[in-house]
């Protein structure tokens, strides 16, 4: 179980570096992912401890914001279990993720 959950931990991370990667590229993405984030505070959706910080992050200078969604710290884990970049990238960006990650694990 711890390692399944580690597993998962180390997905999320990849995946928010790929995303940091895209947003590096196209600085305008982070608008909808602040929009997200409105919405989530608007209906309630997501607890507002997680959409208030994520809005703090959001609003950083981007290359802080690139930091912060990257970084390996316990407050950035618990943060991308709720991550306003759901869609960013491709099926196929995800599934070499995926695999990149499941092979570094074993």
């Amino acid at each position: 179980m711890i390692r399944d959950h580690r597993l998962a931990e180390a997905r999320s991370l990849a995946l928010h570096r790929a995303v940091a990667e895209r947003l590096a590229r196209e600085p305008a993405l982070v608008a909808v992912a602040a929009r997200r984030v409105e919405g989530w505070l608007a209906e309630g959706t997501v607890h507002p401890r997680y959409a208030e910080r994520w809005k703090q992050i959001l609003a950083l200078p981007h290359a802080k914001l690139l930091q912060a969604i990257t970084d390996a710290g316990e407050e950035a884990t618990a943060l991308r279990q709720v991550s306003p970049f759901a869609g960013f990238l491709t099926p196929q960006e995800r599934w070499r993720v995926w695999r990149s990650v499941r092979v570094e694990a074993r």
